[in-house]
């Protein structure tokens, strides 16, 4: 086995196809080869693009043969199975959705095309993407190849467990309130959700609540995220929150004139973290400090008083139900638990509703203040790594909380709309993935993209890929 082909990020296998050293036949082959050593222990890959291997010869082909390509000329790369792709499956994650074949790719999907990437395959998800574990009725559940007995995370747990495993090299995921950051975090790679709207939805089920959907790319590094980035985002003209070019970006400050300013905080009135974790982050903040940032701790006083967590399982199940109740009514006997659940959660009081909306306003304006002194944050992904499968609730730093606090660190930037990056940057004591959450102003995708670049350069962590 090819391990260094099968963990060269994007970047390095495309500079490979372009001068020759490497086909894209054999680069196919051999993440192929890899899916069918290990995806039957870890179940990230749901389907396979039949047609990856003649895509991958016509891409060698038209190389051999001069003609222009693109950035990703004849990589592979997966998309999780909630993001539409011609002539292949897209089932959602449910045996409601089963055997659905999208006549159309979803935009995302289609500009990874057209960049020269080969889809390789599908990846696992919760059904209808609604749960913090990738595990359904219908693909069953998706199992992290650092420990086979934790999580890889949710919703994009199949696409981060693919990626850590060799399996691929890029892909897409989507993302509601930590959907690519957290599995990314869970397994040990990178993953960005951009500003809101920077990537059209077009072509991903659900999309309710809109305004907290996101997509984003996920990958072994910072580079790839940026490169993934440029390839994917810019209207489409026909989703209606994405408008605005990817050209209009508030920039990386003039680190001639002054330092890069970073903000930190591994608490700020949002609950319980693992001391691992809490290390890890004063670690990062550490190494930024020694290649001249100006690190502060900091808190971001509307947090204590608007807990975004828990204003937006206030709102967004009263937005979310309708649409899941419109698919669901007659295959009540197919649904998993936790689509039950949902749709039995009483409704959002009115007054409830709009109170949650003026508490994301007050966290709007408490960011607001703080970009107006640093340019980005540092801050947990997750308050731990990864845990068992089916935990209902944690103890963590000695203090009791529901399951749903995994969502506690990431969520906030969903409802602000503010892009938040997600990169590995330690070990648990047990020697599982630790993330490091970078998150920016909105429109800020260079300045956070900047960040992490450092950090990836200062990281020293041994193991950066599971042994399998």
């Amino acid at each position: 086995m090819n391990t260094e082909l099968l963990y060269s990020d994007a970047t390095a296998l495309a500079k490979l196809i372009r001068t020759g050293e490497v086909t894209s036949v054999e680069i196919v082959q051999a993440h192929l080869d890899r899916i069918a050593a290990v995806n039957p222990a870890i179940n990230a890959i749901v389907s396979l693009n039949e047609n990856a291997l003649a895509e991958a010869r016509a891409a060698d082909e038209a190389l051999a043969a001069g003609a222009a390509v693109g950035p990703l000329h004849g990589v592979p790369f997966t998309v999780k199975d909630s993001i539409d792709t011609a002539g292949v499956l897209t089932q959602r994650g449910s045996p409601i959705f089963r055997g659905r074949t999208p006549e159309q790719d979803a935009t995302s999907v289609a500009r990874m095309k057209a960049a020269g990437g080969i889809l390789l395959a599908k990846t696992n998800l919760p059904e209808f993407s609604y749960s913090t574990e990738s595990d359904n009725l219908l693909t069953g559940r998706t199992n992290n190849p650092w420990n086979l007995d934790r999580t890889s995370g949710g919703s994009s747990g199949g696409e981060s467990a693919a990626i850590a495993a060799g399996m691929s090299p890029i892909g897409l995921g989507t993302d509601l309130a930590i959907s690519v950051r957290g599995p990314a975090s869970h397994t040990g790679i990178s993953a960005l959700k951009p500003t809101h709207g920077r990537i059209p939805m077009t072509g991903v089920w659900p999309r309710v609540p809109r305004r907290d959907w996101h997509v984003g790319p996920m990958a072994h590094t910072v580079r790839d995220l940026a490169l993934a980035y440029d390839i994917l985002s810019g209207p489409d003209g026909r989703d209606g929150f994405s408008v605005t070019t990817a050209s209009h970006d508030t920039g990386v400050p003039d680190t001639s004139t002054r330092p890069l300013r970073v903000g930190w905080y591994t608490d700020s009135g949002l609950g319980p973290v693992d001391p691992d974790v809490a290390a890890t982050v004063r670690d990062a903040a550490e190494a930024l400090r020694q290649q001249g940032v100006e690190v502060e701790e900091v808190t971001i006083p509307a947090l204590f008083e608007n807990n975004p967590l828990a204003l937006f399982n206030l709102q967004h199940v009263m937005e979310l139900k309708p649409a899941m109740a419109g698919v669901t009514t007659g295959h009540e006997d197919e649904m998993f638990a936790i689509s039950k659940s949902m749709l039995a959660t009483p409704d959002t009081s009115m007054a409830d509703y709009i109170e949650a909306e003026q508490g994301f306003e007050k966290i709007r304006d408490g960011y607001a203040e703080f970009f107006a002194t640093f340019d980005a944050l540092l801050l947990p992904v997750l308050p731990i790594p990864a845990h068992e499968h089916g935990r209902t609730q944690f103890v963590i730093d000695g203090r009791t909380v529901d399951a749903t606090h995994i969502q506690t660190f990431t969520v906030q930037f969903n409802i602000t709309g503010m892009p938040a990056l997600s990169m590995r940057f330690g070990t648990s004591h047990d020697g599982l993935p630790i993330g490091v959450q970078i998150a920016g102003n909105r429109y800020a995708e260079s300045t956070v993209l900047r960040v992490a670049q450092l950090l990836e350069g200062t990281r020293s962590v041994k193991d950066l890929h599971p042994e399998l």
